[in-house]
């Protein structure tokens, strides 16, 4: 039994920011959010709705707003760890306990469960569809395929959609799809192992 093992889950991939996790962790406490630990990292919750996680990094520990791009952010202190992929998520980053303003970061969490009481969320935008001629030719010879196909909810058929056509050679969009068939015929999604 490790010693350990009771104390509260701290997420630190090198674990040399648990004194100024647990002083975020304290702050946190002071509002109305229910931690839960999702995907390894504590998550901070408020009617079922993901509002803030926290967790360190080699050069720094953060807090991430999921919803943060609706945040006033006057003091300039998020940023958006990916730009081209991130549209709602913003981290907001420390290298020290001493950079944590306690009345600053309780204004951005009380912001944030605000926004959520409103309701604002970003609706995924709607997708352009993709077609695979070559998986479609597939489920033309086998009857069988197309209607396991066609059991999946649509955004499960769009991931394997895309995987197949962001390949870019034909051959390559072959080899997936032969990876994929046995998945659509086994009522297996994509990135379901994930989930």
């Amino acid at each position: 039994m490790d010693p350990n093992s009771d104390k509260k889950h701290v997420w630190d991939k090198v674990n040399k920011w648990e004194e100024e996790l647990l002083f975020l962790k304290s702050i946190i406490d002071k509002t109305e959010l229910v931690e839960t630990i999702k995907w390894g990292a504590p998550i901070y919750v408020y009617n079922k709705r993901n509002i803030i996680g926290i967790g360190g990094f080699k050069d720094y520990f953060a807090i991430w707003f999921l919803n943060g791009v609706f945040l006033k952010d006057k003091k300039k202190r998020l940023i958006n760890a990916q730009e081209d992929k991130t549209k709602s998520m913003r981290q907001w980053r420390f290298t020290s306990k001493e950079q944590i303003n306690e009345k600053e970061v309780l204004e951005y969490i009380l912001e944030a469960i605000e926004n959520e009481k409103q309701g604002k969320i970003i609706k995924p935008s709607k997708k352009e569809a993709i077609v695979s001629e070559l998986l479609q030719k597939e489920m033309d010879l086998n009857p069988t395929l197309a209607e396991a196909f066609q059991k999946f909810a649509p955004y499960k058929q769009y991931e394997f959609l895309e995987y197949i056509e962001t390949a870019k050679q034909e051959k390559t969009k072959l080899t997936r799809i032969e990876k994929v068939i046995p998945m659509i015929l086994g009522n297996v999604g994509l990135n379901d192992k994930y989930r």
